[in-house]
């Protein structure tokens, strides 16, 4: 992370959807740094207020050095104008609730889609040097509309990643990272409510797995992406997982017992999540903590293939929840524990970060 904070050094950084709890994380990251200046794009004026008085109170020395844009990924002009002059992007704004997105698939397309489409035109047109576009591991084998829509918009990157490099230079490239713990719409936040108001804990599917990153975990990755990526390239973290029932156990033992009450599935979800599929594992590179999975950099023309012939389709198993490491309950102790929130939460202190 150090050489990626002397790289920002009197630069830019734009931050799509940046009040969010990626955001929130990144300013901690880089707000106290050599940075010329991050803007905050987003939509939401009462969370941008929020985040202003927050930044006052807390860093009055590097408060001056965040700007604020009222704007929407799915209105082009307004994301020009936030734009014009920036160095770097870190695109985090989406509609990321399953069931919300179940329920209005054609809000999650304007904005997952269309909105990633207008980043990159707008990109390209201010010549921004590198933009690194979140993404989730709902997007690989999608079952929903907000898998579906991420997975589309990954393709759009990809499909627009050679053209952009070489009218402009930009750089576009993509993270894919599992449940981010204590993000908005993550269910520890909720687990903990519940044990607080000593209701019942709500369970889907205790045999469901999910993986696991914190905030920190999921701003490494995007800063990987950022110094190693070219043109299209796909970055993933090996990340550990476990069941919701162990993590429910696992929160319970830190915030105390409770019932536990198995709700069933709700709409579009999986029993298990994938980060990387078999086919993708065939351009894929180990990288130590990160796979790198490389553009498909074939034209239309696909004569020379059947004349050539290629044989493998796919690569072994997919990486999913299921067959990463998986933790135990006190493994899941003492990831949560990485948490700021969780912290927080233990010691009752008000949050920085909105869950």
């Amino acid at each position: 992370m150090s050489s990626i904070k002397e790289r920002f050094k009197g630069k830019t950084l734009v931050i799509t959807g940046g009040t969010g709890s990626f955001g929130s994380t990144v300013l901690k990251h880089f707000l106290t740094t050599d940075i010329g200046e991050i803007r905050i794009f987003s939509r939401d004026e009462k969370k941008q207020d929020w985040m202003r008085h927050s930044l006052q109170a807390h860093y009055p020395d590097y408060a001056s050095k965040v700007k604020f844009f009222i704007g929407d990924v799915r209105n082009l002009d307004s994301v020009r104008d936030a734009l014009y002059g920036a160095n770097y992007i870190f695109h985090a704004a989406a509609l990321k609730e399953v069931p919300s997105c179940e329920f209005f698939p054609m809000e999650a397309v304007k904005t997952n889609v269309i909105g990633t489409d207008n980043v990159i035109t707008a990109a390209v047109e201010n010549k921004v040097e590198r933009v690194v576009f979140l993404s989730t591991d709902k997007a690989a084998y999608p079952i929903n509309a907000m898998g579906m829509t991420k997975a589309v918009g990954e393709k759009v990157v990809q499909a627009r990643a050679q053209s952009a490099y070489d009218r402009s230079g930009t750089v576009l490239a993509c993270t894919r990272y599992g449940n981010v713990m204590c993000s908005r719409g993550s269910v520890i936040p909720l687990f903990i409510d519940q044990i607080k108001r000593k209701a019942p804990i709500t369970i889907t599917d205790p045999n469901m797995t999910r993986f696991l990153m914190n905030l920190d975990e999921a701003v490494d990755l995007v800063a990987f992406a950022f110094e190693h990526a070219e043109p299209g390239d796909l970055f993933i973290q090996k990340a550990d997982a476990s069941t919701i029932g162990d993590l429910a156990k696992g929160v319970m033992k830190l915030f105390g017992e409770t019932e536990c009450k198995v709700i069933g599935s709700r709409h579009g979800e999986k029993l298990y999540e994938t980060l990387m599929t078999r086919e993708e594992r065939l351009r894929s590179t180990d990288m130590g903590q990160y796979f790198r999975i490389s553009p498909d950099a074939r034209g239309l023309n696909y004569d020379k293939f059947y004349i050539q012939g290629t044989v493998r389709t796919e690569g072994e198993d997919a990486y999913t929840s299921h067959n990463t490491n998986r933790l135990d309950v006190d493994g899941v102790v003492a990831k949560i524990m990485t948490t700021d929130y969780v912290k927080e939460e233990l010691e009752g202190r008000p949050h920085l970060v909105e869950a």
